[in-house]
C-alpha cells in the first residue's frame, strides 16, 4: 500500500493552506484556506458571495479541482486552527466531499461562523469536535489523532494521521511557548513518542525559517513585557491610544485587556474580526475580559463609538484592526481620515503584530505609518512575538520526531528551500528524504522502511 502526500495549496506562497494525503484508496484533507494577500484583506476578510471558481482564477483559495484526478475517496476535513489561511475557504470547498469536517471545539466555531455567512453554497458536511489529546478512527485502516501545541490562536493542533504504512504528521502551524496564559504547553511527551514510533513523513510550515535575527521564538510572556512597559505612560497620558494587534491572537487580547483594566480608560475593540473571535472565544470560555470592556464589531455602532472616543480620547484605550496596513481596515481608515476618530499630535499607536511576510503587506504597513506620523502620531512597531516556530525551534521538533521524510509548506520557494537545507544539517538530503513540492505536485511514498 502506498502512501501520497498531494500539495494543493500553500506550496508556493504564505496562506491558501490545502494538502491531501492519500492511503490506499482513501484520502484524508488538511485545511482549506485562503490566500489574503490576493484580495489584500486579512481577519475582516468576506467572500461569502464569491463563486469558488471565481476566487480559483484569481488565486485566492486552492485550485481544488485537481482532486478529481485523483482515485480515492475522502474521508475527512481536518483542520489544524482556526486562522484564515487554514479555514477560510471551508465554505467555498468542504461540500465537494462527501465527508465529515474536524477541529478542536474553538476551531469548529470559527468554521460554522464562515458556514452560517456563506451564500453561494450549502455546507451539509457534519463537524466534529476533537480535543487534543484524543483520537478518532477515520476507518478501519486510519486513525486521526490531535497533539496539543501553542500557536497565535487557541487550540491550535498538530495532526498525526496513523496508517498501516506508518504515521503521518501534519505540523501547520506551531509553536513552542511554554508560558502562555490561555493555552497549556505543547504536549512534548506525546511528539517525543510518537518519535520513537516512527514518523513516515513530516508535512511542516516553514513560515519563519528565513528569521536568521530570531533562531528560537519568543514567548507570550515576552510579548507581555513589551506591551506592559510601552503601555505604562500612555495610558494615564491626556492623549489617545490605540492598539492595533490579531484579533484571532486571544492570547494577546487577554493580555492588553488585563494590562489596561485598572486604568481610568474604557476599553473598546472594536471591528467586525474583534467582535467574531472575541466573542466565541468568550462563549467557549476562553476568553475573560473585564468589566470596562466593550467589543463592538458592527459599522454604526463602531462609527458611534469612534465619534464618542474623538472628544474624550484620554477616556478610551482603542484596539482595533488593521496591523497589516489593509486599506479596508480600520486603523487605516482612521489613518486615512475615514472615520469619526481623527489622530491629533501626541496620539500614541502601539502596533502589536509583525509584518506577514509578503511585499503587499511590507508596503501597505509603511504607507499606514507614514500617514499617522503625518498627523503627528508617535508610533510603537512591532510590540510583538511570533506564533511561528524559529529555526532551533525546527531543529528540536525535527529531532523529537525523527522523520523519515519531510516535506516543507507553509512558504514559497525560498522558505521551502531554506527548510530543506535546515533539514540537511540534521543528516538529511533534498531529493532523497526531503521533497520540494510545488502546488499540484504529489509526493508517493512506498511504507515506513
Amino acid at each position: 500500500m502506498t502512501v501520497e502526500v498531494i500539495a494543493i495549496g500553500g506550496y508556493e506562497e504564505v496562506g491558501k493552506n490545502m494538502t491531501a494525503v492519500k492511503v490506499g484508496d482513501e484520502v484524508v484533507i488538511f485545511d482549506m484556506g485562503i490566500h489574503l494577500d490576493r484580495i489584500n484583506i486579512h481577519e475582516d476578510t468576506d467572500i461569502d458571495r464569491m463563486h469558488s471558481l471565481d476566487l480559483i482564477e484569481r488565486g485566492v483559495i486552492p485550485d481544488d479541482t485537481l482532486m478529481r484526478e485523483v482515485d480515492g475517496k475522502v474521508i475527512g476535513i481536518v483542520f489544524t486552527h482556526g486562522h484564515l489561511d487554514h479555514i477560510g475557504a471551508v465554505a467555498k470547498l468542504a461540500h465537494r466531499y462527501d465527508a465529515p469536517i474536524i477541529a478542536t471545539p474553538y476551531t469548529v466555531a470559527l468554521i460554522e461562523r464562515t458556514i452560517k455567512n456563506e451564500r453561494k453554497f450549502e455546507v451539509k458536511n457534519p463537524i466534529h469536535s476533537l480535543n487534543t489529546g484524543k483520537k478518532l478512527k477515520l476507518s478501519d485502516k486510519i486513525t486521526l489523532e490531535l497533539i496539543r501545541v501553542t500557536h497565535s490562536i487557541p487550540q491550535s493542533a498538530i495532526a498525526a494521521l496513523h496508517t498501516p504504512e506508518g504515521v503521518m504528521v501534519y505540523a501547520n502551524d506551531f509553536k513552542f511557548d511554554d508560558y502562555q496564559k490561555i493555552s497549556p504547553p505543547p504536549d512534548y511527551d506525546r511528539l517525543r513518542s510518537l518519535g520513537k514510533q516512527g514518523i513516515l513523513a513530516l508535512i511542516v510550515e516553514s513560515t519563519d525559517i528565513n528569521r536568521f535575527d530570531q533562531v528560537r521564538t519568543y514567548s507570550e510572556r515576552v510579548a507581555k513585557l513589551i506591551l506592559e512597559d510601552l503601555m505604562k505612560k500612555p495610558l494615564i497620558e491626556k492623549k489617545g491610544m490605540i492598539i492595533t494587534t490579531f484579533s484571532s491572537h486571544i492570547e494577546r487580547i487577554q493580555t492588553i485587556a488585563d494590562i489596561a483594566k485598572n486604568s481610568d480608560r474604557e476599553i473598546l475593540f472594536l471591528g467586525r474580526s474583534m467582535e467574531r473571535f472575541c466573542g466565541l472565544a468568550e462563549s467557549l470560555g476562553i476568553l475573560d475580559l473585564p468589566k470596562n470592556v466593550k467589543v463592538l464589531g458592527k459599522p454604526k455602532e463602531v462609527n458611534e463609538a469612534l465619534n464618542i472616543a474623538d472628544d474624550k480620547r484620554e477616556k478610551y484605550l482603542l484596539v482595533v484592526t488593521g496591523h497589516q496596513g489593509e486599506p479596508d481596515a480600520l486603523l487605516p481608515r482612521i489613518a486615512n481620515g475615514r472615520t469619526p476618530f481623527t489622530i491629533k499630535p501626541g496620539d500614541n499607536i502601539i502596533i502589536s503584530a509583525g509584518i506577514i511576510p509578503s511585499p503587499v503587506n511590507v508596503a501597505n504597513r509603511n504607507i499606514m505609518e507614514r500617514r499617522l506620523k503625518d498627523n503627528g502620531a508617535r508610533i510603537f512597531p512591532n510590540a510583538h512575538v511570533s506564533g511561528h516556530a524559529g529555526r532551533e525551534d525546527h531543529r528540536d521538533f525535527l529531532r523529537m520526531l525523527k522523520p523519515q521524510h519531510i516535506i516543507p509548506a507553509h512558504g514559497d520557494l525560498s522558505m521551502l528551500s531554506l527548510y530543506g537545507e535546515l533539514a540537511e544539517e540534521e543528516g538529511y538530503r533534498i531529493g532523497r528524504n526531503v521533497h520540494i513540492l510545488r502546488n499540484g505536485q504529489a509526493q508517493v511514498f512506498n511504507g515506513y522502511e
